[in-house]
Formats: structure tokens, C-alpha cells, sequence
């Protein structure tokens, strides 16, 4: 399942959202490339979209919840990747 946190991070002037899966990276970069978003804007383990796409994930099926739960949902699936283990 693909899941999206509300775009309440700020950085280079801009909203930001966090896209991951819960299910493999694999999904997440499909979803991304349907949505429109870079790769580049793929981070150890999410993607970073800026609030002009957040609707369109919305649309495109990506379910929303606050951060610590997509947090919480990345962990239980063992997709997380902190930075310390880069």
C-alpha cells in the first residue's frame, strides 16, 4: 500500500510530503513515476513530494496518515532506512 503524510515539511522554499510503501520499494517506484516525481527525489526509503502533487497522490490512490504512523507502518514492514545505516 502506498500511504502519504500531509506536506507540513519545509525546505527550499516549498511544503514537502513523505511517499513510502508498506509493501516494497518496487511499488513505491512505479507509484512515483505514475505520480510524475524524480528519482532523485527518492530518499533511503521514501520519496519527498512537494505540496503540487500531494493531491494527485491523494488521486492516484495513496492513503493518507500522520507522519509517526507512516513511520510506524515503514518499520513494521522493514523498509526503513535510517540515515545512520547509509
Amino acid at each position: 500500500m502506498i500511504l502519504v503524510d500531509e506536506p507540513l515539511w519545509p525546505a527550499r522554499g516549498r511544503l514537502w510530503s513523505h511517499l513510502v510503501s508498506d509493501l516494497c520499494y518496487a511499488e513505491l517506484h512505479v507509484f512515483a513515476e505514475m505520480l510524475g516525481a524524480p528519482r532523485r527525489g527518492f530518499d533511503r526509503d521514501h520519496y519527498d513530494i512537494p505540496v503540487e502533487r500531494f493531491r494527485s497522490a491523494l488521486w492516484l490512490g495513496a492513503t493518507l496518515l500522520p507522519s509517526r504512523e507512516l513511520a510506524f507502518r515503514l518499520r513494521a514492514a522493514g523498509l526503513r532506512r535510517p540515515k545512520h545505516l547509509v
